[in-house]
């Protein structure tokens, strides 16, 4: 590209300094450190630093404009705009080429469940034998190669870098999660979206919205705003079986076509369960197009509602039934989502990635109705992030588990004992049993809790305690190789912690009481 190009992409307020509009633009940048001859720099203001303040480390570099909302006086042409975010969307989107309009793309909101819809449609396309490139929490991935996420959603430049390569790579289809940040930072803003997905609104991300209406405002951008102007005939796949839910429901059904999901008959997709347990479900979806029959080795209510979810979507993509049919079969879900870590003695051991009051009640909901003796909850909340949740998560492990081993996750900068002092306060009124670990090693008398701040510890004592039929969740971090300990990062994995317990503990005492009676 040539700055014309930027400019009319950019559409500035303000260009100074432009002398020459044929200047060769090669590449666009974000962080001054990478910017290269004959690059340009857009300076975003960020959380921790803003790159105004690294436009002469830009330069330096070799930037041959500037792109900035703040005024400057520089020795190359700067565009002032009023949103450098907003202004870094335009300028990549065109710079790669408009990838999405050369894709069919899905993009799913919700505060929890995308990363699971995402896996399930991923192997719905892969049956009907469709590439598609996948673009979310776990990694970004497209034809056998994968790329590593630092972001649910990515940067706007990096996402259509990504969206380019994959389309590059044979993609025709792309799935992203729309994390509410990727929405309110314009990540996402000028990619044409074909379908979007709506899960869930619960608490969570208030650190950074400050409130539940301006959370419920972003989610909402990904229809009322993208769906629409993307140039396409887009569709909207709606979980109505929740207020917000229900509430987009009606301001979409105006501006395209619509499918509501969920368990309420009067949905256009809702299920049929014929089996349900700590093995998987079994049953029928039932659809505008047909019955679908399900047979899924994902475990609990919540998902089989993803299930409904990625089903939908399928359906408004216009993929044959018979590859729904087949790709719901297959997918097992995403990495650490409730996740089985296998035992050879007959413990139910589970990593999920719960780490919102909603997904960690879905989850230990799900557990509780299909357990057969005794569950063990361990979890932590992250450092540097909403504080108001903590007490409400803890009143939920502390309501639906036998045991609660209150743990780190992330702390990041806080101190890890005021975090779980954050938490205690939700456990203690429906669990006021505190219990130390010794008191626990020849089993408990009643349901409480235990402290411990060491997560592998934490771990090696819930393995230890369970018996054989003994359900226990290690909850908070699901996928995640790493914990964030002040501002270092260090290598933790809840699935091979796990793995390593359940080999090397000895072979648990005999299975417990059946959940209700007398002993713990």
């Amino acid at each position: 590209m040539n700055l014309k190009a930027i400019i009319d992409a950019a559409r500035p307020i303000e260009a100074t300094g432009v002398v020459d509009m044929t200047i060769p633009i090669e590449s666009i940048h974000y962080r001054a450190q990478d910017v290269s001859r004959h690059g340009l720099f857009v300076a975003v203001p960020g959380f921790a630093a803003d790159g105004h303040d690294f436009v002469d480390k830009a330069l330096a570099n070799g930037a041959a404009a500037v792109v900035a909302q703040k005024p400057l006086t520089v020795d190359v042409p700067v565009l002032r705009v009023d949103d450098s975010r907003a202004a870094l969307a335009k300028i990549a989107t065109a710079f790669y080429g408009h990838p999405s309009r050369r894709m069919t793309v899905v993009g799913i909101t919700g505060t929890n469940g995308k990363t699971t819809v995402s896996y399930i449609l991923e192997s719905i396309l892969e049956a009907a034998g469709v590439t598609a490139g996948i673009l979310g929490t776990v990694n970004h991935r497209c034809g056998g190669q994968v790329w590593p996420s630092a972001n649910t959603t990515p940067e706007s430049l990096d996402l259509q870098r990504l969206l380019a390569q994959m389309r590059t790579a044979g993609a025709t289809h792309a799935v992203m999660e729309v994390a509410s940040h990727g929405l309110t930072l314009r990540r996402v803003d000028g990619c044409a979206f074909d379908v979007g997905v709506y899960t869930n609104l619960t608490q969570d991300h208030l650190d950074f919205h400050g409130d539940m209406d301006r959370y419920w405002q972003s989610k909402k951008r990904l229809f009322t705003e993208l769906l629409p102007t993307g140039g396409k005939a887009a569709r909207a796949v709606i979980n109505r079986d929740n207020a917000h839910g229900r509430e987009l429901a009606r301001e979409m059904a105006a501006v395209c076509p619509l499918l509501t999901f969920g368990f309420d008959h009067g949905n256009d997709i809702w299920p049929s369960v014929d089996r349900s347990d700590l093995n998987g479900s079994r049953g029928v979806i039932h659809t505008p197009e047909g019955d679908l029959p399900f047979n899924s080795p994902m475990v609990g209510r919540h998902n089989i509602e993803n299930l409904l979810a990625a089903a939908g979507a399928a359906l408004a993509l216009g993929l044959p039934r018979e590859a729904i049919q087949a790709g719901l079969a297959t997918a097992a879900g995403a990495p650490g989502r409730l996740e089985r870590v296998p035992d050879a003695h007959g413990r139910f051991v589970y990593v999920d990635y719960a780490h919102t009051p909603d997904a960690l009640e879905n989850v230990l909901n799900a557990l509780q109705a299909l357990r057969t003796h005794r569950l063990i909850c361990l979890f932590g909340c992250g450092g540097d992030r909403d504080r108001r949740k903590r007490p409400l998560m803890g009143a939920i492990a502390g309501r639906l588990s036998d045991l609660v081993v209150v743990t780190s996750d992330n702390p990041r900068t806080e101190d890890p004992d005021q975090i779980i002092a954050d938490i205690l306060p939700g456990i203690t009124p429906v669990m006021p049993q505190s219990y130390r670990a010794v008191e626990l090693q020849s089993g408990w008398s009643a349901p409480g809790y235990i402290v411990l701040p060491d997560r592998r510890e934490a771990i090696a004592l819930a393995i230890g305690l369970a018996r054989p039929g003994d359900t226990v969740l290690i909850a908070g971090k699901g996928h995640e190789n790493y914990q964030i300990i002040g501002r270092e990062t260090v290598p933790f994995d809840d699935s091979a912690v796990a793995a390593e317990h359940l080999e090397a503990a000895p072979a648990p005492a005999a299975a417990a009481k059946q959940a209700g009676g007398d002993a713990f």
